[in-house]
């Protein structure tokens, strides 16, 4: 098929807007844009934007692919684009309204009942539920393309919960990062305007409320395809992330588990599709919704954006009566051309569709797994037949396209710049008083030439688009006079958020607890010059610790399975095996994995020091046991990274509930860890130049031993090691400390109102800081003549 070039205009010339963008590209140079391009692959990992494929196995996080070049339009263009993008949203809104309402199309067969009735995005719970005097349908997105008489043809209609506006200011902010040189050359359209109507929009939304109604973003959760935009505009707007088991229905309301509290919700932005937002009414075996939800809707007591039901306008059917609907409800015919589309539930249009089968693209109806697009031009013979059979078993579950040859673009793709098919999503919001449409949106290429393949799942590629502007644009908007109110729901935290965030805190801890054992026992290693004799005891003492520190037995308290005199095989596979509870990269994972859930809670540099440490679990497994060097920098690069993480959270994270909850975890695995090296190096007596290693090996563990230099010199004493260890609540990293440290954050937590007085946490804190208040430490070093068993340090 013949295909419109983008960059050509009708008379085989480039369009201007397109040559000035080339003249940049061209001082650039190839080479300049292969570099600038693996600058845009890096950037996009380091600000975790990804995809998920369902299809594939353990490929939750494929990283986002974005082009270099961008789609570009100019703004008299857009300004028919922007009309039809318009007109369709008032249309489908009437549409949406009439089929939960009135029927009127349907009593006037304008559109055949089985389209909606038999659709399974119909939701009869929901019928006649919507408020009459404001647009159900406050968000939309369509799919356009350039047709063969080069304009813009409607592809698709998203209305259920359209996704990609994050991507899309992503793919902005990146692309403008990496590519300074064209703001001075190319004047282009901005897109924060957008998501400015976009909160004014849920402010104006309908709730019981009144001023400052509280609003959430309800999401499936990490497993979803497009988590990280759900985390990118609850961020972005300031909306609460939350997913169903946050929130429940009670009194005739919806309301969020928090830890203190259950915080009244009154607007909910959903991204879980339709059916699954209610298991009450609707799927029954859903987790991710909300029970009763759509009770409360009924009541008027929240408004969902967008609806429930909205699902069934993204009957590909529809398409074929979308001309009709506009003359019947706007008196208006469409302005942007649709492609052609015959639905087989009638005799006319199945019969046409029979005949013309090679030369058509079969879709179903409804949205469903199983049935991807079927190009007729692609099928055998015998493919064909089999197709007629089954649209001829249930014609009405059957819609037909034309096959037209859609526009290219310029991509960029392996190191070439080549021409690939596109299309353009582009956003409308309801602000109250109209719709809004995004001046830009987000484009999709195929990466393979001459084939439409643009979905995300299937491997297609993002761009930037760029409306062209002839001026710059005047700033409008008008600063509003709004205060900055202090109050408890702007930090309400739900209690799975923060669960999660206190095992943040632990898993963290836990995995920079055994990494930074693990240096020091490493060292020693590498530098003790004996393995056997006398000197050697203290190795086999602190690599048992390791063992009883990481909780992987048997492990070295195995002298069978590992031998003394060859440790490395145990400590390489204790760092490396992803597989084994226990392990560096198993605890890592654990914590990359649980920072994933709560990911709406970090900034832009704590994102990017997630991507590192992600980085540094995938360089440990792929570590060699026969390059020892290269595996302690690696755990030296570790820890760095770790801290890293830490002490941004430190200066930047909100000193409320869950910054306790996170304390709280970390205090609570540096107590564990302290009082495991202890007792695994202190709770027999050795001789004393082994007991003077072993002094030094817990001192250096944590943190401690240059200040305990400085008070004792060379001298190292068990008596006031300990005493240091134990009592001194000055001094990080000792155990009175700690334990003050943990009493303090979990008194700042809400206290249980059922039970008032001292809480079981603080009571076990305090009977423990009371066990250290009256420790005699010399008492406390006294060993057994016999067994040299310390019975009262242990």
């Amino acid at each position: 098929m013949h295909s419109y070039d983008e960059v050509i205009d009708k008379d085989g010339k480039p369009k201007e807007y397109w040559k000035a963008f080339f003249e940049v590209l061209d001082r650039l140079g190839l080479g300049e844009l292969e570099l600038r391009n693996q600058d845009i692959i890096d950037k996009l990992k380091e600000n975790g934007v990804t995809y998920n494929v369902y299809e594939e196995e353990n490929s939750t996080n494929r990283p986002w692919k974005l082009d270099p070049i961008p789609f570009l339009l100019h703004e008299k263009e857009w300004q028919t684009v922007e009309r039809s993008i318009l007109q369709r949203a008032h249309l489908l809104d009437l549409i949406l309204k009439d089929i939960y309402g009135p029927q009127r199309l349907i009593k006037n067969g304008i559109i055949p009942p089985e389209l909606i009735f038999d659709n399974s995005g119909y939701l009869i719970p929901c019928h006649d539920n919507n408020p009459h005097h404001t647009p159900s349908l406050n968000l939309y997105a369509c799919d356009m393309a350039r047709g063969p008489d080069h304009h813009m043809w409607m592809l698709d209609n998203r209305c259920q919960s359209p996704s990609g506006a994050g991507y899309t200011l992503e793919n902005r902010a990146v692309i403008s990062q990496i590519f300074p040189e064209f703001g001075n050359k190319i004047i282009k359209k901005n897109l924060a305007p957008f998501f400015n109507f976009f909160q004014q929009s849920i402010s104006n939304a309908i709730s019981a409320s009144g001023d400052n109604p509280y609003t959430v973003f309800l999401t499936p959760g990490p497993g979803n395809e497009t988590y990280f935009e759900h985390v990118y505009l609850a961020t972005y707007l300031g909306y609460t992330l939350v997913q169903g088991s946050d929130l429940l229905v009670r009194d005739g309301y919806v309301w969020l588990k928090s830890i203190d509290r259950l915080s009244k919700v009154d607007i909910i932005i959903r991204r879980v599709d339709d059916d699954w937002c209610d298991p009450l009414e609707l799927k029954e075996d859903s987790l991710l919704g909300v029970p009763g939800l759509l009770q409360v809707v009924r009541s008027g007591h929240v408004s969902v954006i967008n609806p429930l039901g909205t699902g069934v306008l993204e009957n590909y059917g529809l398409m074929a009566f979308m001309e009709n609907a506009s003359k019947y409800l706007l008196n208006e015919p469409l302005i942007m051309s649709s492609v052609a589309t015959w639905w087989c539930g009638q005799e006319k249009e199945l019969n046409y569709v029979l005949e013309h089968l090679p030369q058509l693209v079969i879709k179903k109806t409804n949205r469903k797994k199983g049935f991807t697009s079927r190009y007729g031009r692609t099928l055998s013979k015998q493919e064909l037949n089999d197709l007629r059979d089954l649209i001829l078993y249930s014609p009405k579950d059957y819609v037909a396209q034309e096959e037209v040859s859609l526009s290219t673009t310029p991509a960029y793709i392996d190191g070439k710049i080549v021409p690939r098919l596109a299309a353009l999503r582009s956003y409308a919001i309801y602000d109250g008083r109209d719709y809004k449409i995004m001046q830009g949106g987000l484009t999709r290429s195929s990466p393979v030439q001459d084939k439409f393949i643009i979905s995300n799942q299937l491997g297609g590629l993002s761009k930037d688009t760029w409306i062209i502007a002839e001026l710059p644009e005047i700033n409008k908007e008008i600063l509003g006079s709004y205060k900055y109110v202090i109050n408890d729901q702007a930090h309400s935290l739900p209690s799975r958020t923060a669960e999660n965030l206190f095992w943040i805190g632990r898993l963290f801890e836990r995995t920079l607890s055994l990494n930074n054992f693990l240096r020091i026992v490493i060292e020693r290693l590498n530098r003790s010059s004996r393995y056997k004799g006398q000197q050697s005891e203290y190795i086999y003492t602190i690599l048992k610790a390791v063992t009883h520190l990481s909780n992987t037995y048997p492990g070295f308290t195995d002298e069978k399975l590992y031998t003394k005199e060859d440790p490395y095989h145990e400590l390489f596979h204790l760092i490396t095996d992803i597989n084994r509870q226990g392990s560096v990269t198993y605890d890592l994972r654990s914590l990359a994995e649980t920072i994933t859930v709560v990911s709406d809670k970090w900034n832009a540099d704590t994102r990017r020091i997630i991507y590192l440490l992600r980085d540094s679990q995938s360089y440990l497994q792929k570590s060699s046991l026969q390059n020892r060097n290269k595996l302690n920098h690696s755990l030296e690069k570790l820890n760095i990274r770790l801290l890293a993480f830490y002490g941004n959270l430190s200066s930047t994270f909100s000193r409320d509930h869950g910054y306790c909850l996170l304390e709280s975890g970390i205090n609570i695995e540096r107590v564990l860890s302290l009082i495991s090296v202890m007792r695994s190096c202190f709770s027999f007596k050795q001789a004393n130049n082994i007991e003077h290693e072993l002094i030094e090996v817990v001192l250096e563990n944590h943190h401690l031993l240059s200040h305990y230099r400085n008070l004792f010199k060379s001298h190292l004493s068990l008596s006031s090691a300990l005493q240091m260890l134990l009592l001194d609540g000055q001094l990080p990293f000792t155990l009175t400390y700690l334990l003050g440290q943990l009493l303090h954050h979990i008194n700042l937590l809400p206290k249980n109102a059922e039970s008032p007085g001292i809480g079981m946490a603080e009571k076990n804190v305090i009977e423990a800081l009371d066990i250290l208040k009256h420790a005699d430490v010399d008492l406390l070093i006294l060993s057994d003549e016999t067994t040299d068993y310390r019975p009262g340090l242990d």
